[in-house]
């Protein structure tokens, strides 16, 4: 089988290197590595933050995308969240939803934003006129109309789920044939029924595999601080002391052989996000029957 090299589109690091905290060599080092597993760009995902280390990050992400090539953007996942769900986020960094509040933070390399759209008081029109991706995540819901995002995050995780009495962001993210839906399929964050309705409800090319892995993904690292809480893993699953479920310990090649395995694979999941963000492909991957890459081929 044949598909176009990974795009990691939601990820805060592997292999120990947290893009919250990293140096711009760190990152560096980084792409490389995931360049030999089959990942030829990324867009390094920021947990929320102070203002002032968001800032840092955002400069060493974009010195660190001088030097390569497959670093694409900034995936900037915290501050506009809603603290009902806030998941594994620090609430006490969260900014109300303006242009003012996101200037302090603004860059032309954050390319992706997780926001809660029912909390919006004109960030995301702001933000579509400048052509940055909005996507809906944490949250309880979204805004209708022209308002309403690009792509939702991490689909089912951390949003309001289904009900048959009151709207929710997973019930318009399954109805809305427009929206771009990122699943995360390491088989711990949805089961594999709800990863079944995702993919017979939505269409096939609105579909984005995301690992959202941790910086503990593919390390010797147990214990760890992120997003300002220790998180423990105990081999299969990571979380706080309180049992928040944080991010995933596996990166994209890995999640494409768990669904492989079920025969829930499609190669589209690949192509879907070069299309989201109008990237054009370069490049093949070649597997073998049971999912590992056996050719990598970047132009």
């Amino acid at each position: 089988m044949k598909t176009l090299p990974i795009i990691e589109q939601h990820f805060h690091g592997a292999y120990g290197v947290d893009f919250n905290k990293a140096g711009a060599d760190e990152i560096i080092e980084l792409s490389y590595k995931l360049r030999e597993i089959g990942i030829a760009g990324f867009f390094p995902t920021l947990v929320t933050d102070s203002v002032e280390n968001t800032k840092k990050q955002i400069d060493v992400i974009k010195q660190a995308s001088k030097k390569s090539s497959g670093i694409l953007g900034i995936h900037l996942e915290g501050i506009f969240l809603n603290p009902e769900k806030r998941g594994i986020h620090n609430a006490e960094h969260f900014l109300p939803l303006t242009e003012d509040n996101y200037k302090k933070i603004e860059d032309e390399f954050i390319k992706i934003v997780t926001l809660a759209p029912e909390s919006d008081k004109g960030l995301i029109m702001y933000l579509k006129s400048n052509g940055v991706k909005v996507q809906a995540g944490h949250c309880t819901g979204w805004a209708s109309g022209e308002l309403k995002p690009d792509g939702v995050t991490h689909m089912f995780n951390a949003m309001s789920g289904i009900s048959h009495k009151m709207p929710s962001t997973a019930l318009s993210a399954l109805l809305d044939d427009e929206v771009y839906t990122e699943v995360i399929a390491d088989g711990v964050h949805v089961i594999d029924d709800a990863l079944k309705l995702i993919f017979k409800t939505k269409p096939v090319n609105k579909i984005l595999l995301i690992s959202d892995a941790l910086p503990i993904t593919y390390s010797d690292i147990k214990e760890t601080i992120f997003a300002d809480s220790a998180i423990y893993y105990d081999g299969k699953e990571a979380k706080s002391a309180a049992g928040t479920l944080a991010g995933s310990t596996k990166l994209l090649p890995e999640i494409i052989k768990i669904l492989g395995r079920k025969n829930l694979f499609n190669p589209k999941f690949i192509e879907n996000t070069y299309v989201y963000h109008g990237i054009e492909p370069k490049g093949e991957l070649v597997w073998d029957e049971d999912f590992n890459i056996i050719n990598k081929q970047y132009n």
